[in-house]
């Protein structure tokens, strides 16, 4: 690198916007990566499994957590409302891909598991969902991946220790 390439570059980091400038178009960028990502599996699970993405969620938490879980639990895990998950729920009991169970110490707390077919259905969803996201991401280089992985990791640290000071 040149002393004046090097010169041209210190100067455009200390300019005033250009670092905002950059830093918007960054968030731009990954809320337009995220929405075409989200888009296009919406659509494929609706297509292929008839099942929505929020479906999908919910069958995903339950898988990983390997045992029941509460309305609560699954709601805090989703990250969004107990009504929310509700209907959720209820679709996914009606296609007999869960199943609720009372507590047996609190009748107002209900558990929720997968049933046989419930496990079946999402693993055959997460395996098609990872060739999707592969195939999406089939242009980049397992090492353009890598340098993405690091990159928005630290991202996310920069955001989460600004969160956690304010």
């Amino acid at each position: 690198m040149s002393a004046t390439s090097a010169g041209t570059k210190l100067a455009a980091a200390k300019s005033p916007g250009t670092r905002g400038k950059q830093s918007l178009r960054l968030w731009l960028r990954l809320l337009a990566c995220e929405n075409l990502v989200e888009q296009t599996v919406r659509a494929r699970l609706r297509i292929v499994f008839d099942i929505t993405l929020p479906q999908f969620d919910v069958l995903s938490e339950l898988e990983h957590a390997g045992s029941a879980l509460t309305m609560s639990q699954l709601s805090q895990k989703l990250m969004v409302s107990n009504g929310n998950v509700t209907g959720v729920v209820d679709r996914l009991e009606r296609d007999g891909h869960v199943r609720r169970r009372a507590s047996a110490t609190d009748r107002r707390v209900q558990y929720i598991e997968l049933t046989d077919p419930g496990v079946a259905l999402f693993r055959e969803m997460a395996s098609e969902h990872e060739r999707w996201i592969e195939n999406l991401f089939g242009d980049l280089s397992a090492s353009e991946i890598k340098t993405l992985i690091t990159g928005l990791g630290k991202a996310k640290d920069s955001i989460a220790a600004r969160l956690d000071s304010n």
